[in-house]
Formats: structure tokens, C-alpha cells, sequence
């Protein structure tokens, strides 16, 4: 690759000629601040925090967009530079909404590491106070225009990476925003409530719907048996609220932490994912065999299930009818658990821990009440987990490893691997080769459908049966996909789609990092590796094999697709009127 010579704050380097400022500066371990700046999601330059000055150049220029030539001299700590960058962050903060303790990023706000990097200790500039209304209305997302500091990384997001593009910059000027459509709120556009979002935003103006109130009630009420469930990407990203690194298996000490906030059952979603595949892989089978609807889509992840019913009607009947891991897991429970048990299914509370904020939204879905009940009372994410164990007062790194509860607390790593963008496709196809072969194989990876490429293909050879795969995650993603097989330029057999780049591991509910961290670390890789991890030491690594699993057909369902395990752990989806969407301004 070509190089150029450059020298930045006296220092003489050799990089790339391809590469920015900002980026020849940090690999010369030089900082220079950014705050609207997102690697390969918002590269603008519109915040002005990275300017720096340039030898022989009449204005000071943005470093995350301006590219490294030939005898560039740059100096990024220069008298101009820093006077410029304190007046910018002085401007963003005097119309800023400044509850700093009570803000749900205090501690975690990139404006506020800022200001204290930048010694700002008091406002020359005294700004208009803004009391815009808070969005609270969708189940899953709440949006606050007063903390908002127009940096678009939210905008970009959506539109570039997700193509949902419900929220867009509107007017000039002080009457700038960032709004949906026409003001409308977020529940009343077609936001898939995937959560990216929030996971991008540097400040509070976008936080999940806070439910730890209807839990911690629910633990105080005598009359409730309320248990909880975890999904697979929790416990690789959970020990990051708590100062770990990134991609830390924390699966014993999350049970123990839930054990002491007083959950009478900690059980695994995993246990669920493994009847999961049961479930999806005859129905795969069964259309297959029978000339059923093609490709088969899986349906585990609710954001590409809302994103569907919008925008790709047409294939809602290509979509696997099971019911997610945690809503599957949660008709279990007020079914089977409940019978085996002897509690009520109105007496009985479930929890799921999810990485994701859409699962908030699907838990109220009316057709996810097999029971009569919801199957799932409260969705609380991996961020308000930590919060509650913060709260709660328990000393999480330092707590011993527990173990999840009989009689559900038996799973397999085909269902921890869920977790992981390719995990579903990867899980059912160990299963799918044996049923079809009746052989056992030892080998059970599936390469082909792991990594973080957008869009994945893989033809898999089982007996006399050629099985055509693809996986992709990621709205943008599963846009291409699903736009060539409506052309007919791609026929696949078997599809899995993510709403989230990465699968779970990345979704809106993880823990978040700042762009200092985010631009630079592959989240979705880092918190991947944690995944295979746990599933190559796992004693059962194949859905079939699951003894609890087992059990259930044997004593309640009887076999997988039968009667009673559609009525329990099959759904169906109806397509949703789609709304005008304001173009960018």
C-alpha cells in the first residue's frame, strides 16, 4: 500500500495514504477529542471537537474526514486548536439540558468526558433553554430532544446501517432537531425499536423504557413466583457495566447476582433455544419435503420480525411461525412449569434478560399469551440489569459462581451460540444433519456461516440433500438479501436474519461504549469469541441432545411440530401499514 510522509506535532510518521488525520494521529498514540465521529457509521465532521491546525492552511480543519497527504505538518494541541474546541464545547453545553446526576449516561456521557478532558470548569456563553417534549410513548425506546446535541451518529445509524430512516434532521439553525417524521413518536413510525440508536448516541437523548420499577414491585409481592431468564449474548457483555473486558464470560456470577436480587428460579433462555431448533428444524424439514414455502426465515430476533411486517409484507409467510427463545421459553413456563409445579399461570412473573430492546416491544404482542396470559411480563435489558444489581448494593465482580436452577436450567452450546450473527442457522443445521443422516458427527462447526460479513452463503451437503444457506444481520443487510430474492437473482433454502450488525451480542440493550472504544474495537467479534467460547465447553453442543429438552416432548408435546407444541411455541405475524417517512433536509 502507498505511503506518505507526514509530521504531527513534531512527530515525523509514515502511514497510509488512504488514511485521516484522525486516524494517522491515533496510530501515533496522539488523541485528538471527536464527538459526532463514529468509525464507518458517521464520518462528518460536523461537530468541529476534532479540528486541528494544518501548516500553511487558512482555517482549521476537521480531522475525521480531512485525508493525510505529502508533507502535511500537523499540530492537534496549537493555542487556535484548543481555544476552538473549548468555544465548540462551551456552544454545545450552554443549551444543553445539564441534569447531569440524574441522567441515565452520568458517568458514561461522552460530553461530559469531554468537558473534564478539556478542563471546562465554567460557561462563557449562556444559550436558550429548550423544554421540548420527552418521546415516551414506544415500549422500547424513549427519546429526549433536550439532551440531544445534533451529532446525527443516531441518523446515520438508522438510515445507513438499519435503512429504516425514521429519524432525520429537520429545520435550520437554533430550531435544529433531530424528529421522526412529521414530530410523530417513535411508536407511531416504523421504527423496528431494534435500539442502535441508543447504542450510538454519546449522550442521554435516547435510553431504553425503564422497567426495573415493575420488577422490583414484582420481587416485593408475596403473591407472585417470579423467575427470570437470560439470554446468551447477556453474559458475554454484562461484566463490561461493571469494568471487566469486553468479551468476559460472566455466566456464573450473572445467576448468583440474580439469585440475590431475589428471583425465586434462574433459568436459561438457552434451555428454549434448544427447542427452538427442534421446532424450526422439522418445520424446515417439513417444507422441504411437502413443497412447503421457501426459503424458511427464521424468527428469532423481534426487530427484523417488525421490520418484515413493514416493509417486506411478501414474506411473512416464508417466516418460521416458532415463537422467539425468551417468548417460547415463557409459554413454557406458564404451561408446562406451571402444571409440573403446581403454580397458576396468573401467579407466575417471568423476567427475561435480553440484549435487545425490541423484545420489550414484542413482549406485548397479543398473540404471545398461549396461557391466556403474556408469555413474558417484563423485558429488561442487559444496561438495567446492572442497574438493578448496582442498586441492590451487590459486589457483582467479586461474587461466586451459581449455577441456573433445575428443572430448566439444562442447555447446549447450538443454543448458546445463538448469541452470534449465524449462531440459529449454524445450531439448526447440527441438528437438521443428523435427523437427515441418522448419523452422529463430531464435527460440528459450520464455518461458512460464522464472521461479521454482511451477508453470508453457504451450500451444505446432508446425505442426498443439498440445503442452500444464507444468514445476514443488520436491517441494511437483510434489505440487499431480501431484494434479491424478490428479483429471483438469489434462491436460498434456509435464511436467518439479525436486526442487529453482529447478531445479539451488539444489540441495542448491551452495554455501551464510547466511540473512543466503539470506533476502534469490534464489539460484535470481542463479544462473539465469548460465545464459541462457552459453547465448545459445554458437555452437549446439539439442540437433539438436550435431556430437558428431551423430557418435554416425552411428558407434554409429545414430538416436535406436533398439536400442542404449535399452540404453545408457534406464532404467526400480520402484516402493519407502513408510514410516510421525511426525506433528509
Amino acid at each position: 500500500m502507498s505511503t506518505v510522509n507526514i509530521t504531527i506535532d513534531g512527530k515525523k510518521l509514515q502511514v497510509e495514504k488512504d488514511m485521516t488525520i484522525l486516524e494517522a494521529a491515533r496510530r501515533a498514540n496522539i488523541k485528538i477529542p471527536t464527538l459526532c465521529f463514529l468509525k464507518d457509521i458517521n464520518e462528518i465532521g460536523a461537530c468541529r471537537m476534532c479540528v486541528v491546525e494544518i501548516k500553511g492552511a487558512r482555517a482549521l480543519q476537521a480531522a475525521c474526514v480531512y485525508p493525510v497527504a505529502e508533507g502535511l505538518e500537523i499540530y492537534t494541541q496549537s493555542p487556535n486548536v484548543r481555544e476552538a474546541r473549548r468555544v465548540t464545547l462551551e456552544l454545545i453545553l450552554s443549551n444543553h439540558d445539564k441534569k447531569c446526576l440524574t441522567c441515565v449516561r452520568n458517568r458514561n456521557c461522552e460530553l461530559q468526558t469531554l468537558s473534564e478532558e478539556l478542563n471546562i470548569s465554567q460557561l462563557r456563553f449562556e444559550g436558550q433553554s429548550t423544554n421540548l417534549p420527552l418521546d415516551n410513548f414506544s415500549p422500547s425506546i424513549v427519546r429526549d430532544p433536550n439532551k440531544c446535541i445534533l451529532c446525527r451518529r443516531c441518523v446515520s445509524v438508522c438510515k445507513d446501517v438499519q435503512t429504516v430512516s425514521v429519524i432525520s434532521a429537520t429545520e435550520r439553525g437554533f430550531k435544529s432537531a433531530i424528529s421522526c417524521a412529521f414530530d410523530k413518536s417513535l411508536a407511531d413510525v416504523p421504527c423496528t425499536m431494534c435500539g442502535q440508536c441508543i447504542s450510538v448516541c454519546p449522550v442521554g437523548a435516547l435510553r431504553e423504557k425503564d422497567d426495573t420499577d415493575r420488577v422490583w414491585e414484582a420481587l416485593a409481592n408475596p403473591d407472585l413466583h417470579v423467575v427470570v431468564q437470560t439470554a446468551p449474548a447477556v453474559r458475554v457483555a454484562l461484566g463490561e457495566e461493571f469494568g471487566l473486558p469486553i468479551g468476559s464470560r460472566v455466566t456464573g456470577k450473572m445467576v448468583s447476582a440474580l439469585s440475590r436480587l431475589g428471583f425465586a428460579k434462574v433459568f436459561d433462555t438457552d434451555t428454549a433455544a434448544d427447542l427452538t431448533i427442534m421446532e424450526e428444524g422439522t418445520e424446515l424439514l417439513n417444507r422441504l419435503k411437502n413443497g412447503g414455502r421457501l426459503p424458511v426465515i427464521t424468527s428469532c430476533s423481534p426487530g427484523w420480525i417488525k421490520f418484515c411486517e413493514h416493509n417486506y409484507p411478501e414474506f411473512l409467510d416464508n417466516l418460521s411461525s416458532c415463537k422467539s427463545p425468551h417468548e417460547m421459553f415463557g409459554a413454557v413456563l406458564k404451561s408446562y412449569y406451571a402444571e409440573k409445579t403446581g403454580i397458576e399461570p396468573s401467579k407466575l412473573f417471568v423476567v427475561s434478560i435480553m440484549p435487545c430492546t425490541a423484545k420489550k416491544f414484542e413482549a406485548q404482542r397479543p398473540e404471545l399469551s398461549a396461557s391466556g396470559f403474556a408469555d413474558v411480563d417484563v423485558v429488561l435489558t442487559t444496561r438495567e440489569l446492572a442497574k438493578m444489581i448496582k442498586e441492590a448494593g451487590i459486589d457483582f465482580n467479586n461474587l461466586e459462581d451459581g449455577r441456573f436452577d433445575d428443572p430448566m436450567g439444562e442447555a447446549t452450546g447450538a443454543a448458546v451460540i445463538f448469541g452470534a450473527t449465524g449462531g440459529v442457522m449454524e445450531a439448526a443445521l447440527r441438528t437438521v444433519a443428523e435427523i437427515v443422516s441418522g448419523k452422529s458427527f463430531d464435527n460440528v462447526k459450520y464455518e461458512a456461516v460464522r464472521g461479521i460479513e454482511g451477508i453470508k452463503e453457504a451450500t451444505v451437503e446432508i446425505g442426498d440433500m443439498r440445503l442452500k444457506a444464507a444468514v445476514a444481520h443488520g436491517l441494511g443487510n437483510a434489505r440487499k438479501l431480501l431484494d434479491s430474492i424478490k428479483a429471483g437473482e438469489a434462491k436460498y433454502d434456509f435464511v436467518e436474519i439479525m436486526a442487529c450488525p453482529g447478531g445479539c451480542v451488539n444489540g441495542g440493550g448491551q452495554p455501551i461504549q464510547p466511540s473512543s472504544v466503539r470506533s476502534w474495537t469490534d464489539l460484535r467479534s470481542e463479544r462473539a469469541k465469548a460465545i464459541y467460547e462457552e459453547d465448545e465447553s459445554l458437555t452437549f453442543r446439539k439442540s437433539h441432545d438436550n435431556p430437558i429438552v428431551k423430557e418435554m416432548y416425552e411428558k407434554y408435546f409429545g414430538e416436535p411440530g406436533s398439536h400442542k407444541a404449535h399452540k404453545v411455541l408457534h406464532t404467526h405475524y400480520a402484516p402493519r401499514e407502513n408510514y410516510p417517512v421525511k426525506e433528509d433536509i
